[in-house]
């Protein structure tokens, strides 16, 4: 079914579903709590502490869209970090403060 698409909307469609995705697992509650109960469990393990790391956790779950993707292990590399990159940029400006700019200030050396 995704390879009726042409490839970029594929990646388009993966980016988007993979954000939902990781951004479920390391920022929210989940349906009846399942993914906070699942966390709590998980405590201080490898997993769980993955699980708490959005950039950490886009890279283990881009893998499966990668290869939904493409084919062929330099294009499904590629797919894998551009993916895990993109949803990283997107959650940084979805949750980026609004008041602050979206680079630091640089702190004049005359000051």
């Amino acid at each position: 079914m995704l390879n009726e698409f042409p490839v970029g909307m594929r990646f388009i469609l993966c980016l988007l579903a993979l954000w939902r995705l990781t951004h479920l697992i390391v920022a929210e509650d989940g349906p009846w709590d399942m993914v906070v109960r699942l966390r709590a469990r998980l405590g201080d393990t490898v997993v769980g502490r993955a699980m708490d790391c959005f950039y950490c956790s886009s890279l283990w779950f881009a893998i499966p869209f990668a290869i939904a993707i493409t084919g062929g292990i330099p294009g499904r590399i590629l797919a894998w970090l551009s993916l895990s990159g993109g949803a990283s940029l997107l959650e940084q400006v979805t949750t980026r403060n609004v008041n602050q700019p979206l680079l630091p200030q640089r702190k004049d050396d005359n000051e």
